[in-house]
């Protein structure tokens, strides 16, 4: 019974949240809109409330102001007239906090859960009272619900902290885990309204997540390899995930389906960390009745929902001999996040979950700086040889023994080839091998046989580089043809940082965020016009370039919280902006092609001058235009020819990408 308490309270402490977070549309005293309230006292009895005032409404709850003191819990009865409707609601109150805009330090503000059978009474109220809106308030109400972001405002920031608060002190009543575990999942189902909820922990041992806790299924039923389907992947990367089963076919996976009996529709699932801020678990539900996948709102609950959990499993430190979970799990920071939400950077995502499990050769081709080391690691994490070794051999302005010693091994050494057996080796800039060594490869690679030992060859060869193989191998004789249809197999293109602005953002978040820790420093920022100025820079160093850019920006700005110069007295700019924002014809794909028309080489330069015109006028085009001393469809015919001019070379030069993928 007590334990059934204290469950009754924390339930009380999430409808709360879910009120405070819910959209709802204010009255105006001009509305004749008129109210009468009634709360239930000790005895049973309704009291009136006589100097209630409705302040906001929705289909599933109202908020009202009064001096009168209501506790949290309290059942209410609320009369509602409008012109001709006439409306007798029930529900009970699951929020109030003190409310003084003019040192009126008596007055309460009180969210009311109404009954879900009251929801279409109150829902034919609101359709006839919009009804009655203006234009001009209509759409500011609209405008209102669709931008309205929670959590702007001071007193609605202690607002939160207040509910937090409450929720935290629910847990730490709870004497059993199980109880609590059990308890929790059966009201986050009934508050987002899934079919099932689950909450994983990965075990180190087996390297497998393992539900704890499950509602809808037997937990024992529940474990499966941490990197597969979507708790897999929210798991490895830390970004929760809202996705609808039956479109998203290249995340879910079917596996569990299948061996369960049950048919996924949506999936919403977060991750959970300790106290250390590494990832150990993720918290899934499933199938949102009514609906096919979950809202936004719902994406806001579980966000705390999953900070709760991390307070539960804050001690949970999944550290063992056996698993090298530990190498990937605080979020953002781990070796092998791949960040940005540009098509390109999503593209490469899809192309990972389809390489990463193949034996295959894969190259990974793009610029100096765009982070194909990272890449490499990721597909080894990934896929299935991510509990192996995986070593680097960089094959440019480095020895050639040395090289050598490495690929093939020595009396003394054994070979990179056989330290990773079951596991990834990957060849950086592997157009600088010698070629003796190209030839030494090919026939290690075409007899499958580790040189100087019996053991046939069992490892995953990633090529990284940043150069054109193909033109190497084909037209200029300087890198083996055989290796490099042995080489080509399957493509990873990686995008340079120029082509790719939308991850400019989320990169240098992520890389303040690394930084600070790094120094000990209170998290900083970016101003917006910093941000504006770095999304235009053309990085011809990529991301390493970024990563060195903020470094510097918070080694200048020890002190300041918000960072709004990228230069300092007395320092070096943080980026050279004086620079020309082609940085010579290299950074122009085709511009060196001496085989190319004069007209075709002249219009791919116009084409990066255009561009870089547009992004310093922040996309706007027909204000680049202006500036450039042309017409808009000028521009835009410029752009055109540019286009087809390269997508004409691209079918003729470049290789496709993933040929061969899973």
């Amino acid at each position: 019974m007590k334990n059934l308490m204290r469950s009754n309270l924390m339930f009380t402490s999430f409808k709360e949240f879910k009120f405070f977070q819910s959209f709802r549309i204010p009255l105006e005293s001009k509305d004749d809109v008129r109210c009468t309230f009634e709360y239930e006292d000790e005895m049973g009895k309704f009291v009136n409330i006589m100097d209630a005032n409705l302040e906001d409404v929705s289909i599933t709850g109202l908020g009202f102001k009064s001096k009168q003191r209501v506790k949290v819990g309290t059942n209410i009865r609320v009369g509602i007239h409008y012109k001709r409707i006439r409306i007798d609601i029930e529900g009970h109150v699951v929020r109030s906090f003190g409310y003084n805009p003019d040192n009126e330090t008596d007055n309460m503000v009180y969210g009311v859960e109404l009954d879900e059978e009251d929801h279409p009474s109150m829902k034919r109220f609101i359709v006839q009272y919009v009804m009655g809106f203006s234009p001009d308030r209509a759409r500011d109400c609209i405008t209102t619900m669709a931008v309205s972001e929670r959590y702007k405002k001071a007193t609605e920031g202690f607002e939160v902290f207040s509910l937090m608060l409450s929720l935290f002190k629910d847990i730490t009543s709870f004497g059993s885990q199980e109880t609590f575990l059990k308890s929790m999942l059966e009201e986050i189902s009934r508050i987002l309204n899934s079919q099932r909820a689950s909450i994983f922990l990965i075990n180190p041992q087996t390297n497998e997540l393992e539900a704890v806790a499950a509602l809808g299924i037997e937990k024992e039923f529940l474990k499966f390899d941490y990197r597969k389907g979507i708790a897999g992947s929210v798991f490895t990367t830390g970004v929760p995930l809202n996705i609808d089963a039956k479109t998203d076919k290249v995340r879910f996976s079917q596996e569990m389906d299948k061996r369960t009996g049950y048919e996924t529709k949506s999936i919403l699932c977060n991750p959970i960390t300790n106290r250390e801020d590494k990832v150990i678990g993720v918290i899934e539900v499933l199938n949102k009745r009514n609906q096919d996948r979950f809202t936004e709102e719902d994406e806001k609950t579980m966000k705390v929902l999953a900070l709760i959990f991390s307070s539960v499993f804050h001690n949970y430190n999944p550290i063992s001999e056996k698993s090298l979970i530990r190498r990937f799990s605080t979020p953002y920071d781990r070796e092998f996040a791949y960040i940005g939400k540009s098509s390109s950077t999503n593209e490469i995502r899809k192309s990972i979950v389809k390489l990463k499990d193949i034996d295959s050769p894969l190259l990974i081709n793009g610029e100096f700086g765009c982070g194909k080391k990272l890449l490499a690691r990721i597909v080894h994490n990934e896929g299935k040889r991510g509990l192996n070794k995986f070593k680097i051999i960089n094959c440019k302005g480095v020895d050639v023994h040395e090289v050598e010693e490495q690929l093939f091994g020595s009396e003394k050494t054994k070979s990179v080839l056989e330290e990773c057996r079951g596991g990834t080796a990957v060849l950086d800039e592997v157009g600088y091998l010698p070629l003796e060594l190209q030839t030494k490869l090919c026939k290690v690679l075409k007899e499958r046989h580790i040189p100087g030992s019996n053991l046939t060859l069992d490892v995953r060869i990633i090529f990284t580089s940043g150069q054109d193989l193909k033109k190497m191998a084909q037209t200029d004789g300087t890198f083996n043809f055989e290796l490099y249809s042995y080489v080509q197999e399957s493509i990873l293109l990686v995008e340079p940082l120029r082509k790719r602005p939308e991850d400019i953002e989320e990169l240098t978040s992520y890389f303040l965020r690394k930084e600070c820790r790094k120094q000990g420093l209170l998290l900083k920022e970016f101003s917006e016009d910093v941000l504006a100025k770095l999304k235009e820079y053309d990085w011809p160093s990529n991301v390493t370039e970024l990563e060195q850019a903020v470094q510097k920006a918070v080694l200048y700005n020890p002190k300041a919280h918000v960072i709004n110069k990228l230069n300092k007295s007395g320092a070096i700019p943080i980026i050279d902006l004086t620079k020309s924002s082609m940085h010579g014809l290299d950074n122009i794909p085709h511009a060196r092609d001496w085989q190319l028309p004069l007209k075709e080489r002249v219009a791919l330069v116009e084409r990066e001058m255009i561009l870089a015109e547009i992004r310093r006028n922040k996309g706007n085009k027909s204000k680049a235009a202006k500036e450039m001393g042309i017409s808009r469809e000028a521009l835009r015919k410029k752009l055109l020819q540019s286009d087809e001019i390269i997508e004409t070379l691209e079918n003729q030069n470049t290789p496709t990408e993933e040929k061969k993928a899973a």
